[in-house]
This record gives C-alpha cells, sequence and structure tokens, in this order.
C-alpha cells in the first residue's frame, strides 16, 4: 500500500509529506485549495507525463517520491527482484521518484535505480489504480477485463499452467523454425562438406606421409650429384692414374719399412699408417657397393613429386598448411554428423511441439469453460452494485469473444470486455465509449468493489467518483469505499459529506494566503490529517455547502456527528 508521499517544488506546494494508513482515506477542502495536487504528484511516480509547467515558482526541479509497502504483494516484489530493483536492505518497501527538471527532461529512480517511465509505469500498475476521467483508469483497458476475470475466478495454477506451457510451446517453436531454417539453408552446406570429404579420402593422406615424401624426394632428386661426388671419392681413394690415397699410403709404409731395420721409434708410425690403409681399403669396398647399387629412379621422384602437389594444392583450396589437412579431415566429418542429424532434431521437436499443443488445448478448455462460468456470477454481483448505486437501469454484461488465431497464447483462447448498457434497450457499449465521467466512475466503483476480493492491486484511487449524486446514492457510495478500505487502501477525493463520513482517515487540504497591500494572494497548499473534533466540523462545512464557510450551526454539527458515529 501507499504509505507516503513526498512533494518539493511542485505547483504551488514548496515541500509536503502525507502519510497514509490502510483503510479508507478521503481527502476534503475548498474549491482552489489544490485537491488535485496529489494526485497530478502521484500521478508523475508512476509515469504520467510532465513538462517543466508543473515546477514552483522560483524553483529549478520538482521532485516526488512515492513510498509503498509491498509486504502482501508478492507479484511486485517478485517482478522487483527479477528486474534486480529490489532494495536489498528493506525488501518489502518499494520508492518510486521522479524529477523534473526546468529545462523540460525528467529522470526516473526504483529503489534508487534509474529506470524508463516505461518500468515506472509497469511497477506502478502493480501498486496502485487511479480511477478518474484521466489516463490511469485501467477499467479502460480490456487486458484489465481479463485479469479481473481471472482473478475472480481465483485458480491461480491453471492460468499459471496455461502461461507456462504456452511459453515452452514459443520456445519449441523458435527452435524448430531455426533449425529448419539452418536445415534448408544447410543443403548446398553439407553437399559442399561431402565434396570436400571425398576430396580428402581420395587423397588418403596418412600420419608422417608427408615428411617421409619429403625426405625421399630429396634423396632421389640429388641422385646424379650424389652418384658423380662418390665416384669422384673412389677415384681419389684408389683408382686414379695419377696419385691416389691408398697408393700413397702403400708408399708411405714401404719407405717405413725400410726405416724400421736402422731405427725402431718409428714403429708406431707404421702402425698407424698400415690401420689407416686398412680402413682406406674397407671405404673403397663400401663405395664400390654403393656405386653398384645406387638407384636413381626417374619415375618414383616424379611420382613423389605428383603426390607433394596433389598434397600441396588441396592444401592451399582450403587456406591450410599441408599438415593440418588429416585435422581438417576430421572437422568436416564432425560437422557433416551434426548436419545429418538436424533431421532427427527437427522430428524431435515437432513431436514436443505437437504435445505441447495438445496440452495446452486441454488447458484452455477447462480455463474457457472456468471463465464463462465466472463472467455470469461476475457481471450478476457487479449488476447488484451498480443498482445499489443509482443506476437500476444499467446493465453490465462480460463478453468473452474467442481468438482468430488458435496459436498458444499465454492469456489464453478468448478475449474479455466488460460492456454496459446504461439505459433499457440500449445496445451494450464498451465502457470507453460512456458519455457520463460520473457513470463511468460508479460503474468502476462497483466493478472494484467486488473484483476487490480477489484483485492484485492494493491501492485505489477515486478522483471525485461522486459528481453528479447526492443522498442516498452518495451514502451508498461511501458504503462500498469503506468497503473496499477494508480489504486494503482506498484513497478519495470527495465533495460529498455522505462520502467523507465514511473514512477511516481524513486529510484536509487547505491553501496558505498573505495580505501584502491590501491583496490576499495564494502562496502554497498544506495537507493535514484531521482529529475526530475537525472532522465533525470539516463534514457539517460540506453540509453546508462549499462556499459557506460560517454556517456551522449546532444542527449541521449534530448531523455531522451522527454522520461519523453511523
Amino acid at each position: 500500500m501507499l504509505t507516503q508521499l513526498s512533494i518539493r517544488h511542485y505547483a504551488i506546494v514548496d515541500h509536503l509529506e502525507i502519510d497514509f494508513r490502510q483503510g479508507m482515506t478521503v481527502i476534503t477542502g475548498e474549491t482552489g485549495a489544490g485537491k488535485s495536487i496529489m494526485l497530478g504528484a502521484l500521478g508523475l511516480t508512476l509515469g504520467d507525463r510532465a513538462d517543466k509547467g508543473v515546477i514552483s515558482t522560483g524553483a529549478t526541479r520538482a521532485d516526488i517520491t512515492a513510498y509503498f509497502d509491498t509486504s502482501d504483494q508478492p507479484m511486485a516484489r517478485s517482478w522487483l527482484q527479477d528486474n534486480e530493483l529490489l532494495a536489498e536492505d528493506e525488501p518489502h518497501i518499494c520508492l518510486l521518484r521522479r524529477v523534473v527538471s526546468d529545462d523540460g527532461r525528467s529522470k526516473a529512480w526504483v529503489n534508487g535505480f534509474p529506470v524508463t517511465l516505461q518500468v515506472l509505469k509497469t511497477i506502478g500498475e502493480m501498486l496502485i489504480d487511479i480511477h478518474s476521467q484521466h489516463e490511469h483508469q485501467s477499467l479502460l483497458n480490456r487486458s484489465t477485463h481479463l485479469r479481473l476475470l481471472d482473478e475472480f475466478i481465483g485458480d491461480h495454477a491453471l492460468t499459471d499452467d496455461v502461461r507456462r506451457v504456452s511459453r515452452e510451446w514459443k520456445k519449441n517453436r523458435e527452435r524448430l523454425e531455426t533449425l529448419s531454417q539452418q536445415s534448408e539453408e544447410s543443403s548446398a552446406q553439407v553437399q559442399l562438406i561431402r565434396y570436400q570429404i571425398g576430396e580428402l579420402e581420395e587423397l588418403a593422406l596418412e600420419g608422417g606421409e608427408i615428411e617421409a615424401l619429403e625426405e625421399e624426394y630429396r634423396t632421389l632428386n640429388s641422385a646424379d650429384s650424389s652418384l658423380a661426388t662418390a665416384q669422384q671419392l673412389l677415384d681419389l681413394c684408389s683408382e686414379n692414374d695419377e696419385f691416389t690415397v691408398q697408393g700413397s699410403l702403400n708408399q708411405a709404409l714401404a719407405l717405413l719399412q725400410e726405416l724400421s731395420a736402422k731405427t725402431g721409434a718409428l714403429d708406431p708410425v707404421a702402425e698407424l699408417l698400415s690401420t689407416a690403409s686398412i680402413q682406406i681399403e674397407e671405404a673403397v669396398a663400401e663405395l664400390r657397393h654403393g656405386i653398384d647399387h645406387f638407384e636413381a629412379n626417374p619415375l618414383r621422384l616424379e611420382a613423389i613429386n605428383q603426390r607433394l602437389a596433389d598434397i600441396q594444392q588441396i592444401a592451399r583450396k582450403h587456406r591450410i598448411k599441408p599438415d593440418e589437412l588429416t585435422e581438417l579431415h576430421a572437422s568436416l566429418q564432425q560437422q557433416l554428423t551434426i548436419w545429418e542429424h538436424s533431421d532427427e532434431d527437427l522430428d524431435t521437436l515437432r513431436q514436443q511441439g505437437e504435445k505441447l499443443h495438445k496440452h495446452y488445448r486441454q488447458l484452455v478448455e477447462r480455463l474457457s469453460a472456468r471463465r464463462r462460468t465466472a463472467a455470469t456470477e461476475l457481471a450478476k454481483q457487479i449488476n447488484l452494485q451498480i443498482a445499489e448505486l443509482g443506476m437500476s437501469s444499467a446493465r453490465l454484461s462480460i463478453e468473452l469473444s474467442p481468438g482468430e488465431s488458435h496459436t498458444p497464447a499465454p492469456h489464453g483462447q478468448e478475449s474479455v470486455e466488460f460492456l454496459v448498457s446504461t439505459n433499457p434497450g440500449q445496445e451494450p457499449r464498451a465502457l470507453i465509449r460512456i458519455a457520463s465521467g460520473g457513470e463511468l466512475s460508479r460503474i468502476s466503483l462497483a466493478i472494484q468493489v467486488i473484483t476487490a476480493q480477489t484483485s492484485s492491486t492494493p491501492t485505489l484511487v477515486f478522483d471525485e467518483v461522486d459528481v453528479g449524486i447526492g443522498g442516498s446514492v452518495a451514502r451508498a457510495v461511501g458504503r462500498l469505499l469503506r468497503q473496499l478500505g477494508e480489504r486494503g487502501q482506498v484513497l478519495c477525493v470527495t465533495h460529498q459529506a455522505q462520502v467523507a463520513s465514511q473514512g477511516h482517515q481524513h486529510l484536509f487540504v487547505s491553501k496558505l494566503v498573505q495580505e501584502a497591500g491590501g491583496r490576499v494572494t495564494t502562496t502554497g497548499t498544506q495537507i493535514r490529517e484531521l482529529p475526530h473534533e475537525e472532522k465533525i466540523k470539516e463534514i457539517a462545512r460540506m453540509l453546508g455547502g462549499e462556499s459557506d464557510k460560517q454556517g456551522l450551526t449546532p444542527e449541521s454539527l449534530a448531523h455531522a456527528e451522527e454522520m461519523l458515529s453511523a
């Protein structure tokens, strides 16, 4: 409920803090005192449009804050939590703040978090409902009619199931459409992948093959030069007619044999040269064997060259290195597997969608039946209240229209609208087409009286719902408003003593005036709660008429006290 409204520099208000309690709060005052200021300021905190004209003269901005207690509002608290706007220190408190600057701009906050006006409106609609000829009259919205009817039914589990299954069906449908689109677009892609895999399978590249081929290529490619070098080595070692290593060693050994007879000091030298001669002979033998078995094999060289060229060509086509082709092959195989299983996924999603749609149909058939029954009972109870408000000829009916689409929707498969006929023989019309603001206010009041027992909106504001009525009808309006207040919180701006006398709390609005140079000017507005004795005087004043400030006779005071006692 609304616990406090703080107003700074708004219209002719410099600073006001108004405390509210549960129950019915009536707001009265003389004409022109500024009773509409409170509702105008409250409307700003609920997302109403504003301009710099609302700022008090001499101020640079208007600042309004509305304090709500959401202890009995789990839906509002849940919404705040879901949108990360819940006050951590006091989660049951919700502060709506609006600042309008003299440059025409405005800012909004919820619990200190900056928000858009749409967010302010969304949370505001969960907390308060203003009934007047202004834009906040939610009963003019057909979506409100559906909500009130479902709340009157009271089967929250059923409506929650309808919303849940419709959301699941929608998600399933979106996934199905996305996958179907991908499947259609992937036909060419699948063909390309299969072609690429075919190329790689035909290539049949094995692990380590590229390194082995390159090594063999280098060997075969240098065969001629290697054979010439080997022959040159052989000539140098033993087959040259002019000079050979082996021949030179033999000569050296012959000389050493002659010298060894003369001195034994050269024996180690002879031994070393003898060993070298033997190694040269072995090296020559190996060279001859290698030359005899050396194979140039130009055909093999050409085959290796072609194989490496094929590998390089496919690698260039995919813009990767040749040694990455094996990894590419595995990746393409994985992609193909995923694409090939998409058809199975599509079938699974279609089956799930059919099951969800069938379940949804079962739920909405039950909900539609409950709505039809509840619509008749709700209209009956509302019409009884309308008659008590002096509109015995008016009749309200609740029309359920089947939806044109069979697509699962969160609200079910029909729309709901409250229609009213204010005169006998008149065709029922939508509430928004009722010409009389007084009739609309009383009909709205009757609807709220019945639906308040199940409505999720905790605070109801009625702005001059007693326009054009009096006597017993005004008393009936007062009783109904008090009845509403006993179930929640009602704020009522009224000119009728019969209505004002029913309030649990009475706020009086008055002008602050000053005299200067013989002239009386209004300098501001104040609002204060009246104690019992002053309530009597205010009710007596209202009984005497708005302009009768001095007409508080003993009879009017006694009448006022009697009304308050009743």
